[in-house]
């Protein structure tokens, strides 16, 4: 199988390229299916160069940023590689991420609007009167929106830099095993329930059940993914 493709659009040439290629390359990376195939995931400077119409220089003072903040490695005489974790370190991010993301439902059972609540609800209608096993690729990406805004609605934007940081693995995770052992089915019942304890403005069940939703895939990383090894 072949690695997945960097989906970067050409810079806007008004402000400056580093910071404009930092982050189209970071967002690019973030949306990269990183755990799907087991060979390595290799960027090359000339084509993202070209991709993105500027000079070199830009493009890698963008990837030393993103290297300090652990998104890649920079081998000499080897290459710039997309940093793929162990199980283990899989396990920690996603434990870490439960802390984070329990937190801001806290924050949103507290002081998010009714209606903003409510537009957690807009994401599942889709699946209203249709199966999401039998649609899992759409159903996935409800699912990663419906955590994402879960940390967009507490407003908190410390909580979203730290999650920022960790949502590369945790996108690709969750996409990778949300078809595996009836996850569907459990992910959409939990969903409701945390929507409902929000709506109720219930702080501590919305904390708790957010915070058990999340460690399950904990568990279950810990239990089936032994191919990350």
């Amino acid at each position: 199988m072949n690695p997945p493709p960097i989906n970067v659009q050409p810079l806007d040439t008004g402000s400056t390229f580093r910071a404009q290629a930092y982050h189209a390359l970071k967002q690019a990376i973030s949306q990269m299916d990183i755990y799907d195939h087991n060979d390595e995931i290799r960027l090359e400077e000339r084509q993202l160069s070209e991709l993105l119409g500027v000079s070199r220089t830009p493009i890698r003072e963008a990837l030393t940023l993103l290297e300090q903040e652990g998104f890649i490695r920079l081998q000499p005489r080897r290459g710039i590689f997309v940093i793929r974790k162990t199980k283990a370190e899989i396990v920690e991010m996603i434990q870490v991420w439960a802390a984070l993301e329990s937190m801001a439902g806290r924050m949103v059972a507290t002081q998010a609007t009714d209606e903003d609540i409510r537009t957690l609800w807009d994401l599942f209608r889709n699946f209203e009167m249709r199966n999401p096993k039998e649609h899992v690729n759409e159903y996935s990406d409800a699912n990663i929106a419906f955590h994402k805004s879960i940390i967009r609605l507490s407003g908190s934007k410390l909580i979203q830099e730290m999650t920022d940081n960790l949502f590369i693995h945790i996108r690709a995770i969750r996409k990778l095993t949300i078809g595996q052992a009836n996850r569907v089915e459990r992910s959409i019942n939990d969903h409701k329930e945390i929507i409902k304890a929000l709506e109720r403005r219930d702080v501590d069940q919305a904390e708790h059940l957010i915070r058990e939703h999340t460690l399950g895939l904990a568990a279950h990383v810990e239990k089936h993914c032994d191919f990350l090894e």
